[in-house]
């Protein structure tokens, strides 16, 4: 009950912070599920191939995570990190309103590179803020974290799906080959365009779709919907910089007086590692990645503190590789045989793995306050491997495929923020945890989107299954790994003396 009350406490004082990095989460979901959905709208709007076009999954997956690299560098001050949230959410913005008037897949991709700068910087900047802040009882505030994330990725396809174009389309200029020749025909026999079979796929161009200038295509009021709701997330970073002073060079404003209960609450032993109303000390521990990997940091560590940081970032190097994946690429292998699923119908499979990677990370917060986070990686890590092995074995059933997606949302989404307090509790808040996590989980993403695109592409639909079934067994397999190396790890019995007893009471209270 102390535990609790405590809790409450930290999150009273906080509150304007922690809901304003909250909603800048809310603008790293909007940006990331838009591709997987619009892609056959963006090819006719640059009038560019499939190899092309994914060109733009990768400028936007390594400029994410290069942002997440440098987004530590930002970590000095609080200013530092609010002016980082401030300029990337409303980057953010401006990027969904140019995104319309990219005619060239070059252009679209710089776009997009901006773009995921902005997604590394908030992804970096907040995590740490909100772990900095809560320390050992950041599980919570990180699971609604990124429950904000799922909610804006299931808003955006929502918000697209309207202004979808019904048809395919290839590029007057194409070069494509036989295999993408044959692929557009089945897509066009798909659409009711038999007799597109007795044409040259050059210079040919679907009924119903937009002319070579991309006059027409309605996707464009689809993104400009998308900048106006995210532009509320930078006027409340600006709000915050306001409150705290940070706008003009008027010094900091005092701290306000606690109540009665709060003060008695602030004197217990277990608060004090947690701030007040004064913005939260950075820890030393948490550095960005260029930081981290100077030698004297790593003076005196044990060998599994290493392996630590190494097998937690290669389990969210899959799984999150796969979060990305299966939402980019749900779609074009629904629509492929053997399943051959309607564009509409198959359109609601990126909303629906979303939708249920948000209903998950909803439901997680109650359950992240009385399981531990190891427990729930554990139990979301086989159950991405089941799912993935239902889906191949009933690879002929299109109800299993939805079945299956909103499973693999389920089991996915909380995966990150729980191996996230995870490590960072293994650590004792020591190490490099955020940055390593989130530059890991990056990678994974841009690597896994490229891979999984390209072998989709070269062996067929069937192949998009057996990846999966591959990569959540690699992340099965780090797992086991990372449990090896915790048992190693020295952990508490490197604490000093007279902290040893404050850890543990801290502990004890985070994993009831």
């Amino acid at each position: 009950m102390g535990c609790d009350v405590r809790v409450s406490g930290l999150l009273r004082r906080n509150l304007q912070p922690t809901l304003t990095y909250w909603s800048v989460f809310f603008s790293f979901g909007l940006c990331i599920a838009f591709l997987g959905p619009t892609l056959l709208d963006l090819r006719c709007q640059t009038h560019s191939s499939l190899p092309q076009i994914s060109w733009v999954f990768f400028a936007q997956q390594l400029c994410l995570l290069l942002g997440s690299a440098l987004g530590g560098v930002f970590k000095r001050t609080l200013a530092q990190s609010l002016w980082a949230l401030f300029t990337s959410s409303l980057a953010i913005s401006l990027v969904f309103a140019a995104i319309p008037f990219c005619r060239d897949v070059k252009v679209l991709a710089s776009v997009m590179a901006l773009a995921g700068l902005a997604m590394g910087c908030i992804d970096t900047v907040a995590n740490m803020q909100l772990v900095r802040i809560y320390q050992k009882d950041s599980a919570v505030f990180l699971q609604v974290l990124h429950f904000f994330v799922g909610f804006g990725a299931l808003l955006s396809p929502l918000i697209a799906d309207p202004f979808l174009s019904e048809a395919n389309c290839l590029p007057t200029n194409s070069t494509d080959n036989t295999t993408s020749g044959s692929h557009l025909l089945h897509t066009s026999r798909l659409l009711g365009h038999p007799h597109a079979a007795a044409q040259p796929w050059v210079n040919q161009t679907l009924p119903g779709l937009p002319s070579q200038n991309g006059a027409g295509t309605r996707v464009s009021y689809a993104f400009w919907i998308m900048a106006l709701i995210n532009l509320p997330v930078p006027m409340a970073v600006l709000f915050l910089l306001s409150k705290e002073r940070l706008l003009t060079c008027l010094p900091q404003r005092r701290p306000l007086l606690l109540s009665a209960d709060e003060l008695a609450l602030e004197t217990q032993p277990p608060e004090k590692e947690d701030t007040a109303s004064l913005p939260p000390k950075f820890h030393t521990g948490h550095e960005d990645l260029f930081s981290c990997c100077q030698r004297k940091n790593f003076k005196g560590a044990p060998s599994s503190f290493f392996a630590i940081h190494i097998t937690a970032a290669l389990v969210l190097f899959m799984t999150d590789g796969l979060t990305g994946a299966y939402s980019a690429f749900v779609y074009s292998y629904a629509v492929e045989k053997p399943l051959s699923v309607g564009h509409k119908v198959a359109g609601y499979l990126p909303s629906l793995f979303w939708g249920f990677i948000t209903l998950g990370r909803l439901v997680s917060i109650p359950i992240s306050s009385r399981v531990k986070p190891a427990t729930m990686v554990f139990v979301n890590v086989v159950g991405v491997v089941v799912t993935f092995l239902v889906l191949l074995v009933f690879s002929y059933n299109v109800a299993f495929l939805f079945v299956g997606t909103a499973s693999l949302g389920l089991f996915l989404s909380s995966t990150f923020p729980s191996m996230l307090a995870y490590t960072e509790d293994i650590l004792q808040y020591k190490g490099c945890a955020t940055t390593v996590l989130v530059t890991g989980a990056g990678i994974g993403e841009m690597v896994l989107q490229m891979l999984v695109g390209s072998i989709f592409q070269a062996r067929g639909s069937y192949s998009f299954l057996v990846c999966g079934v591959i990569f959540g067994c690699l992340a099965f397999t780090f797992y086991i790994l990372l449990l090896f190396f915790h048992r190693m790890h020295p952990g508490l019995s490197s604490v000093p003396p007279q902290d040893k007893s404050l850890g543990m009471e801290t502990l004890e209270c985070y994993q009831r």
